[in-house]
């Protein structure tokens, strides 16, 4: 019998365009593949680096669009053929995750799997790895395990995990039972969580038994559980998964995770939660970017950019240089500038997130030339 630790194998969804980072982001170059740290890596390279040690690069298995798959397998040359799935187009993160858990699980029953987005920063790699490896014994007792976030502010751009009794598993002594999830709350409900103490972040991060996770996914969503284990059983067979994916994928429900497996698994006493002691952010948006390459400073100025030609004068904020302009600012605080070759981007760290709007707007005059 081997240890939970050596069936652990790490999903990576590497999708979504990361729309309130246009025009940095774009459906040909999304937010997984761009450094946002200035660190010189990628978020997906940085994603594997820090998974890698858990389980090796054979190990690790990454799900993402079909035009991706160069840029994919330039950043991550260890990347196992067969360790590449390839999506026909999106489908949100309940078929992302639940089709690589039962492609594993065919392969090597028992697999406990891992679900860890390609987008976030974690700085505390070895923190990350301790509470993953506490979330791994859970799920080997049967749980669909998640890693909460230690609130640092009251932010409302998160969901929140209710955070019952310890589970009292002496090989996890962290590990809660989950009360609930709770969708991104209002400011005052946001003050209110994060005084109390017993709530989380959710990172979106989750640790189960394949087979476990399938039957949540099973008993919640039983149309789309019956057409991922068909895609999965066709999937190794070059002969038969084009026909499979034909057929099968314009019928898969687009539903997170949260809401089709995690929160019924709450309500039901499925769900436990480790919490997480490392520094996390889900770079959502550019407040977000300027936070991370300003070391927490609302008076500094964040340039990422490698030709990056910038003057400032008392200016804060955050400038993105991907053209070869001049980019002057006096005088300006919480600016928000991000200049590309076909698209230039003005705001403010407070509007950071009405971004989203813009991109909409742009869909709907029909000018997806700049998306």
């Amino acid at each position: 019998m081997t240890s939970p630790l050596e069936r652990f194998y790490s999903i990576i969804p590497a999708g979504g365009i990361g729309s309130r980072l246009w025009p940095l982001s774009r459906a040909d170059a999304p937010k997984f593949l761009h450094d946002l740290t200035g660190s010189g890596r990628t978020l997906l390279r940085a994603t594997w680096e820090r998974l890698a040690p858990l389980n090796g690069d054979d190990r690790i298995m990454v799900v993402t669009g079909r035009a991706h798959r160069a840029a994919v397998e330039g950043q991550l040359p260890e990347l196992a053929d067969e360790n590449i799935v390839l999506e026909a187009d999106p489908r949100d993160s309940t078929v992302a995750i639940a089709l690589a858990a039962a492609i594993l699980e065919r392969r090597e029953p028992g697999v406990i799997v891992g679900s860890f987005a390609a987008d976030h920063v974690i700085r505390g790699d070895r923190l990350f790895r301790q509470s993953v490896t506490e979330a791994i014994r859970v799920a080997e007792a049967g749980y669909i395990a998640t890693i909460g976030i230690t609130p640092s502010e009251p932010a409302i751009g998160f969901g929140y995990i209710h955070v019952g009794d310890p589970l009292g598993q002496a090989d996890a002594p962290s590990a809660h039972a989950v009360r609930e999830f709770v969708e991104k709350p209002d400011a005052a409900t946001a003050k209110r969580y994060l005084s109390g103490g017993d709530y989380l972040w959710n990172a979106g991060m989750f640790i189960s038994r394949a087979d476990v996770l399938l039957a949540e996914l099973e008993r919640n969503e039983p149309a789309l559980h019956a057409s991922v284990l068909e895609l999965a059983a066709a999937w190794d067979d070059p002969a038969t998964r084009g026909r499979a994916v034909d057929r099968l994928w314009p019928t898969l429900k687009k539903i997170a995770i949260d809401y089709s497996v995690a929160e019924p698994a709450a309500a039901s006493g499925r769900l436990a939660v480790v919490p997480g002691h490392f520094d996390w952010d889900d770079v959502g948006d550019f407040a977000s970017v300027a936070k991370l390459n300003s070391n927490g400073r609302k008076t500094d100025l964040a340039i990422l950019g490698e030709n990056a030609r910038i003057l400032s004068d008392a200016s804060s904020g955050i400038v993105v240089s991907q053209s070869h302009r001049i980019i002057s600012l006096v005088g300006v605080q919480n600016i928000v500038v991000v200049d590309t070759p076909d698209a230039l981007l003005v705001t403010t760290s407070d509007n950071a997130q009405r971004v989203k709007s813009v991109v909409d707007a742009l869909k709907l005059s029909g000018r997806d030339e700049v998306l």
